[in-house]
This record gives C-alpha cells, structure tokens and sequence, in this order.
C-alpha cells in the first residue's frame, strides 16, 4: 500500500489519539509492527504553535517510518498554514481530523463536527492540498460516518476529499453522536470504499487478529487502524500483521519481552518531557500494561502514588520479575497466582 510517494511495509496502522500517540509510543508502535502511524492531532490556531504542548506533539526527532502528523482546525487559510508549518517541522504525510468526537473539540466545530458543514469541511480539505501539493507532501483524511445516525454523510464527503485531491481517507465506524459507545459499525466504510479510488482505512474496535481480518473481509478496506486497543497492548501490530500474512497466531509476548518493552517506553516518556511530567504521564500506559494482569488493579493504584522516575522504573521491572517468577508468557486470559507483594516493591 502507498500514500502518495511512500510504500508502507503492511496494512496495520496506529490510529491518533490525543494524549497517547505521542512520538514514544508511535516509535514502539512501529517497533512492534505497525506499517504507519499517526500523530496526536495539532491544533492549527497560531496562538498555540509556541506552547509547551504543541512544540512536544510536533518533535519528530529520530523518528523512524513515514512522519505523519494530524491537524485539527476550521479556518480553511489556518488549517493550510499549519500544514506547512508542520512540514518544515518533519511531516512528510497530513492528516485532517473531520474525526475526534470530544466536546471540547467539536464545541469550536473542529474535529466531526466539521461533518456537519460539508461546504467547509471540503474547503479546508482544498486549502490544505493547495498548501501541500507543491510540496511533495500528500493529505489524508480521517472522519467518523457521520454526525449523528439521521446524518450519515461518510460517502458524500469522501466523494468531495478525493476530488479536492485527498489520497487516503480513514474511516471510524461510528457517528460522532455515538461517540465511543455501542459497536462499530462497518457497512458505511464498504460503501466509502466502493465510492472511492484512492485507499480506504477502516477503523474502530479492531482488538484482534481475527477481528481485523474480519473487518478487511466486510468492507474490502486496504488497511485497518488500531487505537484503544493497542493501549498497554503495542504488540497487537506485529499480531495482526502475522496473522494477516500467515493465517496463525502469535504466541502471547514473554514476560521479559513486555518488561523491557515497557522500560525503554518509561525511558523515552521521561526524555520528552522530563522528570515531573514523564512520571505523571506514565502512570496511564503502565496501568494500561497492567489492569488485565494478576495483582494489576493493586499494582496500578500503587504506581499512582509515586512521584519519582528511578522508583517508577524499579517498580516496574519488580513487578514482571515477580510475574516471571510464575510464568515465562503473558497470559492469554487472566489467571491467577499470588499477586505482587506491594509492601515488599522497591
């Protein structure tokens, strides 16, 4: 599969979500098999290019694969800008977000909400391709089905984005009224696909091998997006990947593996933003690794309470020597033996 000049090695994705898909975790993302992944979304508002936060979210530094980075915005001229200041900042592939469902970004009628507006939405699709065509660099776009369940416009506006010169669109399987509840659903992206030329992803509770196949299956799309699911869980990539490939599963990763895998996560969260954030800011991943396993929930509250990075990382490498101790393999379903001692961790 291509996105404009660029081959990606398979058809595996990390999808972007503000919060988590900062450059340590798309590096181990990668690391772990996924074929592309995509920035947490980059608000185009001028105002906010210098802060902390945004200057962060745009460090591409050593960063390995094709650099893709969202951006979020209304203005179509605004969103354009951004665009190229986020190339001259390393990205090689932009992505528009006609997707996030949160309030706070749709209240500004940023995100999904610009579904509502197709006139607009398409504007800002044209201005961003103007900026970027010149440049080499290829646009994409992510959206939901539509707004709400009486407003599936999924298929009108991937119609509109590919004739504005869009080369890959993504599509989550809900609206933006359902938020993350209920199941996804995938008949609108078969029909986006079958409307399309350009390359079709499909995203939303793909948490398996089998569930993505199935999902490939259903809607002919040519690559699926993972996002809530690789949470604690980066290796579901290089699963998918073998079982699309090979048709059998992976055996789950060695206690050791996952360990070191979480280290070195826990290592470059504190380089990118130093010692007070990086601890703070690992606190979910860990718990993200951790809540499904024996003695997790114990284990998580524990992490909560510690504010410092060498105690955050003993911590961590006592609890899956203790797991080690019981078994070589993360288990395929919870099963219990003695959960770590909390009062006995370093």
């Amino acid at each position: 599969m291509k996105i404009g000049p660029f081959s990606l090695p398979n058809a595996c994705f990390v999808a972007p979500m503000a919060g988590v898909t900062d450059r340590p975790f798309r590096q181990l993302c990668k690391r772990l098999g996924a074929g592309y992944a995509v920035s947490e979304m980059i608000t185009s508002r001028p105002d906010l290019q210098a802060c902390a936060k945004t200057v962060r979210r745009a460090d591409h530094a050593g960063e390995s694969g094709v650099i893709a980075v969202q951006i979020a915005g209304t203005e179509p001229q605004m969103m354009a800008d951004a665009a190229r200041l986020n190339i001259d900042r390393g990205a090689q592939v932009i992505d528009i977000n006609m997707g996030c469902p949160a309030k706070k970004v749709c209240s500004k009628w940023a995100g999904s909400a610009l579904m509502q507006d197709e006139r607009l939405a398409i504007d800002i699709v044209a201005a961003v391709v103007q900026a970027c065509a010149p440049l080499g660099v290829p646009v994409t776009l992510k959206m939901r089905t539509g707004w709400a369940q009486s407003h599936k416009n999924a298929v009108t506006l991937a119609r509109q984005a590919e004739a504005a010169g869009v080369q890959m669109l993504t599509v989550h399987g809900r609206t933006r009224e359902q938020g993350y509840k209920g199941p996804a659903e995938y008949d609108t992206i078969a029909a986006v696909k079958a409307a399309v030329n350009v390359p079709v992803v499909a995203n939303g509770d793909i948490d398996s091998p089998q569930k993505a196949q199935a999902v490939l299956l259903a809607t002919g799309a040519d690559a699926v997006m993972i996002g809530r699911a690789a949470q604690g869980r980066p290796w579901i990539f290089r699963d998918i990947s073998h079982f699309l490939a090979t048709g059998r599963l992976l055996a789950p990763p060695l206690v050791g593996e996952v360990k070191h895998l979480l280290l070195d996560h826990l290592q470059d969260h504190y380089t990118l933003y130093g010692e007070y954030l990086g601890v703070r800011i690992a606190r979910k991943h860990i718990g993200w690794y951790v809540t499904a396993l024996p003695g997790g929930e114990a284990f998580r509250a524990h992490i909560n309470t510690l504010d410092d990075s060498a105690q955050q990382l003993a911590v961590v490498a006592y609890f899956f020597d203790a797991m080690h101790e019981h078994m070589d393999r993360l288990p395929a379903h919870v099963s219990s033996y003695t959960p770590v001692n909390l009062e006995t961790t370093p």
